[in-house]
């Protein structure tokens, strides 16, 4: 079968981008001949792409890498701008949030899409076609391919961020696109609901159905203590590889004479070129190496507990970093990772550095700037931080001892910077926990799930579809940690439940907590597989949607 998928962004880095990267992956396993169109900049590298194209020559140009081509990947020429849905920076092309776009850029964008869309069904005839975000994928396919069949990936983003905050201006365009797919993909109840009421289409609930993102189970396992250890070394020795054969390829360009007049006319180009800001997806191999490299001088029995994600306000890293110090009271020696990229680090970091030296004046005054720290409008303070603050500063001898333990901070939390998502597979085996402290609705919680299928506990923000990914991994452990998997993030004293949640597991019995990876670990390969959402992919396209499971109530998860 032929499946044309539409996804507008990258391959890899964030969770839409890591869905279809596996999703195309997956249906090439089984199969299928996938043409993928996306902004990915090198899709030459990715392993499952045979076959790349792309339009910067102003005509369609292929270039195959190996036969038989079973995934062409496709990059349209968009004239520089890239309409999303959080700011961002990306390499070789801008990028804005669509409400700051006008109506004209957002339909230059749609049509550039659409334009590439009929180009490639043309010459490939799909059987099925996928279009992935609430918008404008949706509204792209519409247009574009009126008469083959397709389904809508909901990821969640492009619906809060965008669609429900601004309904005059989006929602009759998500719509459309919606109004032609035979079947709607959601990753949760929490997130169905949301689509229903934001939309208000009678006929929408009936051709939503389940369609969360999978795990790659065969590379997410869990490892026993010296094959995590190992899997640690060889990810700290693979990028060491890379900063020398970089060195190595920069030396050789510094050695190679150039000709007097070339030189000069890059100089010129150089001078007129106006600088721009790094890419927030931008890679660090020496700020990686710098920060896994340590870790593996730590006696095996130090706890290592993770987090993997964007470095964004929503995400509520500040509540991992708030909560770190009360673990640090009681395990001393542990280490916190942190994964990620976003425009909000510098705001953590500075956080971090001010809880080293008991400066919580210069915390406070983070929690109350709120969104605005990490570049962008001022908006509500980071409430469940200021109510923490409160708490503590009404406690003097709490107080006393959460700065006692914080002063280790700086040498207790370690940041790697961006990490590729097939580089997980060999650190998060390593790790005891992994935090998911989201604030805002997530539509699935597939970086709990990867954490799940290494063996780590996930510890998790009791909401969207966190909370239901939680609750299907608690209902499969023992019940005496079946209160770990998630915390309340609505009321009461949030920071300290997250807290206590982490030390309960790192003190519970040995027993038990082999008893529980061992649960958790099947449940992921029992629920969630890629091929078997590549499956549903297809059937959704096609109608059969009896064939896929409705959004679970929570009470039936």
């Amino acid at each position: 079968m032929r499946v044309l998928i539409f996804h507008g962004y990258l391959l890899g880095g964030t969770g839409s981008n890591v869905y279809n990267a596996n999703l195309a992956a997956a249906l090439r396993r089984l199969g299928h001949e996938v043409h993928l169109l996306s902004q990915e900049r090198a899709p030459e590298r990715l392993p499952f792409v045979d076959a790349y194209g792309d339009w910067d020559g102003g005509a369609l140009r292929l270039t195959t890498r190996v036969e038989p081509v079973r995934c062409t990947a496709y990059r349209p020429a968009l004239a520089g701008l890239l309409p999303v849905y959080v700011a961002d920076r990306y390499e070789g092309i801008e990028a804005r949030p669509y409400p700051d776009l006008s109506d004209a850029e957002v339909e230059a964008y749609v049509e550039a899409n659409v334009r590439a869309v009929r180009e490639v069904a043309e010459l490939v005839q799909p059987d099925v076609a996928l279009a992935n975000h609430l918008v404008m994928g949706p509204l792209i396919l519409s247009r574009a391919l009126p008469r083959v069949p397709y389904a809508v990936k909901i990821h969640g983003s492009a619906l809060e961020y965008t669609v429900a905050p601004h309904p005059e201006r989006f929602l009759a365009a998500a719509r459309r696109g919606v109004s032609g797919a035979r079947g709607v993909l959601v990753g949760s109840r929490h997130t169905a609901e949301r689509l229903w009421d934001t939309l208000q289409e009678p006929d929408l609930p009936p051709r939503t159905r389940l369609g969360p993102p999978g795990v790659d189970v065969g590379s997410f396992a869990p490892r026993e203590p010296l094959a995590a250890r190992a899997g640690l070394r060889e990810l700290v020795d693979r990028i060491a590889r890379t900063i020398e054969e970089n060195d190595t390829i920069e030396a050789a360009i510094a050695e190679t004479p150039i000709d007097p007049l070339t030189a000069e006319t890059l100089e010129a180009a150089v001078a007129e070129t106006p600088g721009e800001a790094p890419s927030a997806f931008a890679r660090d191999e020496r700020e990686a190496l710098r920060a896994l490299e340590p870790l593996l001088e730590l006696p095996a029995r130090t706890p290592l507990v993770g987090y993997v994600g964007k470095l964004i306000v929503s995400k509520g890293v500040d509540l991992l970093l708030a909560a770190w110090p009360l673990v640090l009271a009681e395990h001393p020696d542990a280490r916190l990772v942190v994964v990620g990229f976003g425009g909000y680090r510098a705001t953590l970091e500075r956080m971090q550095n001010a809880l080293a030296v008991g400066d919580l004046e210069t915390v406070a005054a983070i929690a109350a700037a709120g969104r605005a720290a990490e570049g962008g409008p001022q908006g509500r303070p980071l409430r469940l931080l200021q109510e923490f603050l409160a708490r503590l500063s009404a406690e003097p001898a709490a107080l006393e001892r959460y700065v006692s333990a914080a002063a280790s901070l700086r040498e207790r939390v370690v940041w790697t910077g961006r990490l590729e998502h097939d580089e997980l597979r060999d650190l998060l085996p390593a790790f005891a926990a992994q935090v998911v402290p989201s604030t805002f609705p997530e539509a699935f919680g597939m970086v709990a799930a990867e954490a799940a299928a290494c063996g780590a506990l996930p510890v998790c923000s009791d909401h969207s579809g966190l909370a239901e990914v939680a609750g299907a991994l608690a209902a499969a452990a023992p019940a005496e940690v079946g209160g770990l998997f998630a915390f309340p993030t609505d009321e009461g004293p949030v920071v300290e439940g997250l807290a206590g949640r982490l030390l309960a597991w790192l003190g519970a019995d040995a027993g038990i907590r082999e008893q529980t990876r061992e649960a958790i670990v099947a449940t992921v390969r029992e629920r969630w597989s890629w091929e078997g959402v590549a499956r549903g992919v297809i059937a959704a396209a096609q109608g059969r949607l009896d064939e896929l499971p409705l959004p679970p109530r929570r009470s039936e998860q």
